[in-house]
């Protein structure tokens, strides 16, 4: 009734916590970019198909994936390797699917984001919105920062409301701040250079409203600590200890990387 297709590379730290998950499923595909560690020997373990695609960004590997794997149903579930659905995840995701009439393209969900095996509810802002379930020929994926959003909707989209866990910290500080360097250059030049308009702050949509968000709160002067401000004690983050405090300040930091790099490009621009 669904199939789930996964995107990797190098995720041998996560790959069989996530895979376990998807026992309930007979079509899990994996779109690998180029593993140089054991991430295909374990999903041949777990016998699910392994195709590659070299990865440009979220949106258009996505994209790749509904062109060119073929999948064995109509609903397909796209899901990172560090993310693991749980039981009451799944039981809602197909009473859902049975319910949705023929104009339903698709579904947001939300992940429980878990550090220290910590749920953050509150510093991470949660629920937050993806779109991760569709109906093959119903929608599409678009480019938005460092990830993506829904495009082409062909319908409309209903929610999800039962979270999956998402373990985003697992690799290690190392590799979260590496790869949120190499994430904080892209989101520079998308809020730099694609802002939504002003309007799509106070859309209902939170596809709509967090690009338009994000974009325009960056322009705030000490916006990175506002941020800080604003999820550890506004969003009473200090409620979740030591792990909702580092979150807290590495998210921050985060901010911070943007903006500067966000002031090279406008510096750069003056030339």
């Amino acid at each position: 009734m669904i199939s789930i297709i996964i995107l990797t590379k190098n995720e041998q730290k996560d790959l069989s916590s996530c895979l376990t998950s998807l026992k309930w499923c007979d079509d899990v595909h994996i779109l690998d970019s180029g593993s140089i560690d054991n991430t295909i020997e374990i999903a041949k373990k777990f016998n699910v198909k392994t195709s590659f695609n070299e990865f440009i960004s979220f949106g258009k590997q996505r994209n790749y994936a509904l062109d060119n794997i073929i999948t064995k149903y109509d609903w397909i579930l796209f899901l990172d390797a560090d993310e693991v659905v749980t039981t009451e995840f799944v039981n809602e995701m197909f009473n859902k699917i049975v319910e949705a009439d023929s104009s339903v393209a698709g579904f947001y969900c939300c992940w429980k984001m878990i550090l220290e095996s910590r749920w953050l509810k509150y510093c991470d802002n949660f629920p937050k919105w993806q779109f991760r379930l569709l109906r093959k020929g119903k929608a599409r994926f678009t480019d938005f920062g460092h990830g993506q959003k829904e495009n082409n909707i062909i319908g409309k989209i209903e929610y999800i409301k039962e979270p999956y866990l998402h373990y985003g910290f697992s690799k290690g500080w190392h590799a979260w701040i590496e790869r949120h360097n190499k994430y904080s250059t892209v989101e520079a030049k998308a809020r730099l250079y694609n802002i939504p308009p002003f309007r799509n702050i106070f859309s209902k949509h939170s596809s709509k409203r967090n690009p338009a968000l994000k974009s325009w709160l960056i322009k705030i002067p000490g916006w990175p600590l506002f941020r800080f401000i604003y999820s550890y004690i506004l969003r009473f983050g200090f409620l979740e200890g030591r792990p909702g405090f580092i979150y807290c300040v590495n998210m921050a930091y985060y901010e911070f990387l943007i903006k500067i790099k966000i002031r090279e490009l406008e510096k750069s621009s003056q030339f």
